[in-house]
């Protein structure tokens, strides 16, 4: 859960960095510029205080990496929430507010989370997971995230170290597939997940499995 923290506060510390010009740039979300990337940090936030306030009885589901799921196909912007995204972003006009309700929001979701049971089942897309299993996976969201903030914006931090190779062992467990160890972290989670085309010679180490990428969580 400890990583679950520093990733957030990481992410959000970046955001909060951020100058106005910045959110009207393209973000490593293909279609989405950094103020829509921010609005859906929002609505993750709030989705982490939901899941986290809503318990559950029965045994467990899901687990930290049987949470995601993985398709071939990477967003085309015609799923509703996504195109709800965008426009709710848009209606911010002003960064500052966008900055300030995720500051709001994710300050709350981040106390949320550190005082929250690790044990505790809670329940979240129809699926049971224990607390710890939920905050878990969502190493893997912020640390995808903040880098999807910073793809264009190289001056900007990146995302903790421990949270990149954390994200890279479960990227790595999720897909079932181990990328070379010449691949830096930052790499295997760009190229996995389509949010960069592999160069030649990446292509040619990944094998037969550059024919499979990517590997699009959901």
């Amino acid at each position: 859960m400890g990583q679950f923290s520093d990733s957030w506060a990481a992410l959000r510390a970046a955001v909060a960095g951020l100058a106005p010009g910045d959110f009207g740039r393209p973000s490593g979300c293909a279609g989405w510029l950094i103020r829509d990337l921010v609005c859906h940090l929002i609505i993750d936030a709030q989705d982490v205080l939901i899941t986290l306030a809503t318990p559950a009885e029965s045994l467990p589901t899901r687990d930290a990496l049987t949470y995601w799921e993985v398709t071939g196909t990477p967003p085309g912007g015609e799923d509703p929430l996504d195109a709800l995204t965008v426009r709710l972003a848009a209606a911010y006009e002003d960064p500052a507010l966008l900055a300030f309700h995720l500051d709001d929001v994710g300050s709350a979701a981040g106390r949320a989370a550190d005082l929250a049971d690790p044990d505790l089942r809670v329940g979240t897309k129809e699926q049971v997971l224990t607390v710890g299993d939920y905050l878990n996976a969502y190493v893997l969201e912020w640390t995808l995230h903040h880098l999807d903030l910073v793809a264009h914006l190289p001056a900007r931090p990146g995302p903790p170290a421990t949270g990149l190779a954390e994200s890279r062992a479960m990227f790595q467990a999720i897909t079932g597939f181990r990328f070379p160890a010449t691949f830096s972290d930052t790499d295997v989670l760009r190229v996995g997940t389509g949010r960069r085309t592999p160069t030649d010679s990446e292509k040619s180490e990944l094998g037969a499995t550059a024919a499979r990428l990517p590997f699009v969580l959901g």
